[in-house]
């Protein structure tokens, strides 16, 4: 048997089972996409586009032999040329330099910040002295200091004198890229005022989702002044996405023991309402015999409870979140409404696909690779236990278990991706979401629907009141797993190559056909291997000069005690150990006097200068023969390496490993390269 019979014969076989693969086929594209260390050249997009035109024709042309395969190779390359395409259609003007000065725009996002700041998205923005040519296509700002002049909501116009720079990259190579989902957001310049922000025309005029928002404001107040405190802030929450009155050490808790989710408008809550709509629904109408005998009761249900999704959708806010949600879940309804089984790979299939076509940037972000491995594999699991032919619990015990290996399924295939991306691990997770999930399926969503049905009447009070014991256990159980020692667990950030190696070995596991799945557990152990041997750079430099952290036995030690909050923050939490900076700071590691401090590296002497007269030590810092790195400008003497201002401008942030051979020196815009977003 030739090469070729033997892979048509392997195709011929996997017929019908295929569709799963095409949005990783898809993913693929998009993700190589994202690995480039520069843009295509006009050619090149030329040639990816023809390419993924042959690949479409010979799937057409050789269908019944190798078409799936010819296929699968036209999505890698069109996807490829789709998430090209995204960047290209997204690009807006973003500020060149520092601004401060008069900022006026139209609001059309409110979100927090990291430090619970108040968070305004401008579009329609007016800068002093730039034209419209040069003026970025929105600007987000935090508010700071004295506020309260204004109440803001969308489409007001407001005025403000601000900070404004242009979106930053990475703290360090390969870290979190803030330039591209900024780019991907439309925002080409961020900052803060803080002086009070005045009105300039009302919401009305501008619009932009007023009557949601108002809405979602309204319901929100509602839920807050009828069931007081934490809880009510919760049930707030989950209902409509405002999370401004939620408590810190609440959001900590939650976050501690693997309970952030539920506050998340996402899949679960999305599933949770509609399946709830469609279940009850479909009772309602089996119990009218007139409708049970006569009417497509399944179908109906169906498109109720995508109206109500829709629904809830729009009075979330509509994040990218709730929208990929939403998709998942119309998915499956769209499957019941074609008779087919809504609760299948293909049906997760299609709407990942929906997504990267309508999103490709969210391959690569938390909220899509986390929401898709725990529906796969939920997905996968439950079909492998439909068709189990050997013991079964009883009726009884079914739908507990049912939550038990829900937990344990969803939370095994998200701990790899969110322990990458957020570098911590809840371990006792399991334990809170099986004590608290239960609840938000049986009593809280269900309660939130009946709430939302009886509002007209009057009487929503009566289902919040139902509400409210089950929203405080959740919280109790949040504070309680959370406080326990060893609750959280902290993990280094894993080379480049481990969450694909660890995504595609799961998918080979759960989509493959037969033994041959059996491949999947090689890039699966290939990944958790690499993670291991992953490590942390020896040296951290900031863009700015200003700050840098030295790994030490004791953990990485920073110059300073503030100043640069992210960056520290950042490599602290790469590091898999997020103290406070201060701490890190207190640590022992650097020789000499703030502003002029020596540590040796690999035997080799490392001066950080800063502060008044820095410039002028430069030359005394090399006589030492010391490479030098100066939070602020100077010329380099002969044979002596200067890192200053000037020059990290052009590498911006650097990672030093100290090695056998010397010291290997990455460059962060060596590794983010010359794409559309960092130019």
């Amino acid at each position: 048997m030739t090469p070729r019979t033997w892979l048509e014969a392997r195709v011929d076989r996997a017929r019908g089972r295929l569709l799963p693969w095409a949005p990783v086929c898809l993913g693929t594209g998009v993700g190589w996409y994202f690995l480039l260390r520069s843009e295509p050249s006009f050619g090149g997009w030329i040639l990816l586009g023809l390419l993924t035109l042959l690949g479409a024709a010979l799937a057409w042309r050789f269908w019944h032999g190798l078409g799936p395969v010819f296929l699968g190779l036209a999505l890698i390359s069109g996807g490829m040329v789709l998430a090209g395409a995204k960047a290209g259609s997204l690009a807006a003007p973003k500020l060149g330099f520092r601004y401060y000065g008069a900022v006026e725009g139209r609001v059309v996002i409110i979100d927090r910040s990291q430090s619970d700041a108040v968070r305004l998205t401008l579009d329609q923005v007016r800068l002093d002295g730039l034209p419209p040519s040069e003026t970025p296509r929105r600007v987000r700002v935090s508010l700071h200091g004295q506020q309260g002049w204004i109440a803001p909501e969308p489409g007001l116009r407001v005025a403000m004198t601000a900070h404004l720079s242009a979106p930053q990259g990475p703290v360090e190579p390969g870290g979190f890229d803030f330039q591209r989902m900024a780019w991907f957001r439309q925002i080409g310049a961020v900052g803060y005022t803080r002086v009070p922000v005045l009105a300039l025309a009302p919401a009305a005029e501008g619009r932009a989702g007023l009557a949601i928002h108002r809405l979602r404001m309204s319901i929100a107040a509602w839920v807050r002044a009828t069931m007081p405190g934490e809880p009510g802030a919760f049930a707030a929450a989950i209902m409509t996405g405002d999370r401004s009155r939620m408590g810190q050490e609440t959001l900590a808790a939650l976050r501690g023991s693997n309970l952030a989710h539920l506050l998340a408008i996402s899949g679960l809550h999305m599933g949770l309402l509609t399946g709830f709509v469609f279940a009850a629904l479909r009772l309602l109408l089996a119990a009218v015999p007139h409708a049970a005998l006569r009417w497509p009761t399944k179908k109906i249900a169906a498109l109720v409870a995508m109206g109500a999704g829709a629904f809830y959708l729009a009075l979330s806010g509509g994040n990218v979140a709730t929208e990929r949600a939403f998709i998942m879940v119309a998915a499956m309804f769209t499957a019941v409404l074609f008779d087919r089984r809504a609760l299948s790979i293909r049906s997760v299939a299609l709407a990942a696909l929906i997504v990267l076509v309508l999103h490709p940037q969210a391959l690569v972000e938390p909220g899509f690779q986390m929401s898709f491995s725990a529906t796969t594999a939920l997905v996968a699991v439950f079909g492998l236990l439909r068709d189990w032919e050997g013991w079964q619990a009883p009726r009884w015990a079914r739908p507990v278990l049912a939550v038990v290996i829900s937990s344990v399924v969803a939370g095994a295939a998200t701990a790899p991706f969110a322990a990458a991306q957020f570098n911590q691990v809840s371990h006792f997770g399991l334990i809170a979401n099986l004590l608290s999930v239960p609840l938000m399926g049986a009593f809280v969503m269900p309660l939130a629907v009946i709430t939302a049905l009886l509002a007209p009447f009057g009487l929503a009070w009566l289902p919040l009141a139902g509400m409210e014991p089950a929203i405080r256990w959740i919280l109790g159980v949040a504070a309680q797993v959370s406080s326990m020692e060893g609750a959280i667990g902290h993990v280094i950030t894993p080379m480049a190559g481990v969450v694909p190696a660890i995504a595609l070995g799961g998918l080979i596991l759960i989509l493959w056909q037969g033994r041959g799945r059996v491949i999947g557990f090689g890039p699966l152990a290939l990944g958790f291997v690499l993670w291991n041997l992953s490590e942390r750079p020896d040296l951290l430099v900031s863009n700015s000069g200003g700050l840098i952290g030295v790994m030490t036995a004791e953990g990485r030690v920073l110059n300073k005690p503030r100043g640069e909050g992210f960056a520290a923050r950042s490599w602290l939490e790469n590091d898999g150990a997020p103290v406070e900076q201060a701490e890190a700071f207190a640590r022992a590691g650097f020789d000499g006097e703030k502003g002029d401090l020596r540590i040796v590296l690999n035997g080799q002497l490392v001066a950080h200068l800063s502060g008044r007269g820095a410039a002028g030590r430069v030359g005394q810092a090399c006589a030492e023969g010391a490479v030098v790195i100066l939070a602020g400008e100077a010329e380099a003497p002969a044979g002596c390496t200067v890192w200053d201002r000037k020059a990290l401008a052009v590498t911006g942030p650097l990672a030093i490993y100290a090695t056998e051979a010397g010291w290997r020196v990455v460059a962060t815009r060596e590794v983010s390269g010359d794409r559309i977003w960092t130019r």
